[in-house]
This record gives C-alpha cells, sequence and structure tokens, in this order.
C-alpha cells in the first residue's frame, strides 16, 4: 500500500460544534477518554502502509500540531513521507481562507504532483472508526472504478449529509446532499475518496478554474455519470461527530464494551500521543459504574454513565452521571451534573448542581469554573 498518499482535511463543521472548537480544529477534539479524533485517521493510514499524509488545517491549529508533533506516535516521523500540516495561509492565492475542499487541494497541488504515489485518500478527520484501506483499494482496482467513496448507514441529521443510491454492482446511480433529518435510515457519504491522484489533481483544477468550491456538489454530483464512483460500505462501528448533539451520543454510545472493543481492534490498533500518567485512584468513597476512565483521574465520588479523561479529580459526595469531563477537569465536594460536557480544566464548584438534558447536553467551556 505504499503507492497511496494521504490528505486529511483537520477543520470541519466547526461552526456546529460551537463551544468544542472555539480553541481547536476538529481533527483535535478529544473522544473516548485519552484520544482526539485526528488518531483514528492516522492509526487507519499507518496499519495500511499510507505513510506520507499532508493535513490541510484552517484555523486553532496549535492543539493539532501540538499533538501530533512530528507524528513519532504514528511511527511517522520518517525521512520519506510522514506528515506535512500546511496553514490556512499556505496557498499563494490571494484570498486569506480556503472556501471548501476545492480551494483546500488547490492549496496542496504542488505537494500532491511531487508525492510519488500514484494513489490519494482524501478524508475528513470528523469520524471515529477503524477501516482497512487495504480492503478499499482492492475492491476499487476490482472494479475498475475512477473515485471510491466510502459510505455507512445512519438516519441523517441537521448537518449537510451526502446520500447515496447504487446499483446492484455499487456503482453510485444518484448523489443527493441535504441537511433534513429523517428517522429512516440511509447510506451516507463518509467523505472519504480514494482515487487516482493525477485525476484528483486533473478534477480539482478544472473546477477550481471554474470558480467552483464544493466538491460534493462540484465534482461528484455532477460527474457521477461520466466517471464511475463506487460505493464502500464501512461495517462496524462508525461515528461521525458533526454537531454537539452528535458528540454527546457517540460518546456515550462507546460506552458499550462490543462498540468499544470493534473500534479499537477491527482492522488494527488506534495510537494516540503517549503521555505518562498515573494510574487512576479509587479512593474508598468511589462509586464507579458503566463508565470509561482515563489515566491519572482521582475518584472518591460517584461516576455513572460517564467519560473522564486523564487528571480528572471527582471529590467526596460529588456525582457525575451521562456526563462527559474532559483532561484536568475537577468536581468539587457535593457537586452534581448530568447530561453535561465539560471541556479542558472546567471546575464544578462545591454543592453545585448543574444539568442538561439527554436531547442537548450542555457545553461547558474550556477553562471555566462554574
Amino acid at each position: 500500500m505504499n503507492d497511496i498518499m494521504g490528505i486529511i482535511f483537520a477543520s470541519d463543521n466547526e461552526t456546529k460544534l460551537n463551544e468544542l472548537t472555539l480553541h481547536r480544529t476538529t481533527a483535535s477534539l478529544p473522544f473516548c477518554g485519552r484520544y482526539r479524533f485526528i488518531d483514528f485517521t492516522l492509526s487507519n493510514f499507518v496499519n495500511s502502509q499510507i505513510t506520507n499524509l499532508g493535513i490541510i488545517t484552517r484555523n486553532n491549529y496549535s492543539s493539532l500540531t501540538d499533538h501530533i508533533r512530528m507524528g513519532r506516535d504514528w511511527d511517522l516521523n520518517r525521512k520519506n513521507g510522514g506528515i506535512a500540516v500546511f496553514p490556512p495561509y499556505f496557498s499563494n492565492s490571494a484570498r486569506s481562507m480556503n472556501r471548501g475542499k476545492i480551494e483546500a487541494l488547490y492549496s496542496v497541488l504542488d505537494f500532491m504532483e511531487k508525492a510519488p504515489e500514484e494513489y490519494v485518500v482524501v478524508t475528513n478527520s470528523n469520524i471515529a472508526a477503524n477501516i482497512d484501506f487495504d480492503s478499499v483499494f482492492r475492491a476499487h482496482v476490482a472494479k475498475g472504478a475512477d473515485i471510491t467513496m466510502l459510505t455507512y448507514t445512519a438516519c441523517p441529521n441537521t448537518s449537510r449529509k451526502v446520500i447515496v443510491a447504487e446499483d446492484m454492482a455499487g456503482r453510485v446511480t444518484d448523489i443527493r446532499i441535504t441537511q433534513t433529518p429523517s428517522t429512516t435510515p440511509a447510506e451516507m457519504g463518509l467523505n472519504i475518496y480514494l482515487l487516482k491522484k493525477q485525476l484528483l489533481i486533473e478534477l480539482i483544477g478544472d473546477s477550481y478554474e471554474r470558480g467552483y468550491t464544493d466538491f460534493e456538489k462540484h465534482i461528484l454530483q455532477q460527474k457521477k455519470d461520466s466517471l464511475k464512483i463506487y460505493g464502500y460500505h464501512v461495517d462496524g462501528y462508525v461515528g461521525v461527530i458533526d454537531d454537539i448533539k452528535s458528540y454527546y451520543h457517540e460518546s456515550m454510545r462507546i460506552l458499550d464494551t462490543d462498540l468499544r472493543n470493534d473500534l479499537f481492534t477491527r482492522n488494527g490498533t488506534i495510537f494516540t500521543k503517549v503521555k505518562d500518567s498515573v494510574p487512576t485512584r479509587y479512593r474508598d468513597g468511589a462509586n464507579v459504574k458503566n463508565s470509561l476512565i482515563a489515566d491519572g483521574c482521582d475518584i472518591n465520588g460517584t461516576v455513572v454513565n460517564s467519560i473522564l479523561f486523564r487528571g480528572v479529580k471527582v471529590e467526596a459526595g460529588a456525582v457525575i452521571e451521562n456526563s462527559i469531563v474532559m483532561e484536568g477537569g475537577k468536581v468539587c465536594a457535593g457537586a452534581k451534573m448530568s447530561y453535561i460536557i465539560a471541556d479542558k480544566d472546567v471546575t464544578i464548584t462545591e454543592d453545585k448542581k448543574i444539568s442538561g438534558y439527554e436531547t442537548y447536553p450542555m457545553v461547558i467551556v474550556k477553562g471555566k469554573t462554574v
């Protein structure tokens, strides 16, 4: 699989993720106790021997670069290939910020042209899944596809979704772009595409010259008949994060042991930045049920159906239910919280009672004391 390079979009749907992406990209959004979303994309690539990667950023990318460093934790700190991070002002264009995937890809055409690989995978970074790109590539070649788009089955929400229809052979016959929610499951695009690098360069160059900005609308929809576009259904756990509700929902889903094992072991190990943390300490007052607790926590209260990231402190008499507390959080004695997403370094003061709703969890921004 050394004949494939990867291009990763670090930012996506950040306006709908609101407070969670005020200081970070979607790619560096914490998930599942000790990981970031970029970990799943990088690990999937490395496990498939795809090791020449470019990451396109838009804003707030310092936390991302701090997390990935030189890629050492994914064995990507190498002379040939590795990780190249492109800041938002990388392009020579007069525009200071790209308006969509086409402009973003146009800004890194030189990087792609110089890369020795024949194929490229283009992907968003708001996806938690364990994907075998070896299998994707074999299917792509076997079907003689021009573009293979990865899909999954779910119910559309109010975020933009690409819904596809396929014939019996798996060729895409229709592409609809919608933001209309539905309770009926549909086959939807994951915003992950495999194609020949030269084809992508030609498509991006032509679309950019025409003033197009939308990859799905201006390329996939318009060329679904002239290009052989095939779907590749991703089995197992797939979590797509495109708003606060989906972030909370997928975090709660991952408390299911079977789903968590599927995500982290289906096709290979998911790697993350290594930190030297002490084991979590469970004191006499600790009462933990159906929760995911990272290293370095100090638990002396009740934690139920919740996720605690590294270094969270729960004092005596505190109760955390159906909540997510990110790294460095502190829940003081007697405090009670439910349906809360507490960003890094949040403090819930003594005897404070705070609650959101399952359908609308409350977000407490980074570093705040309530």
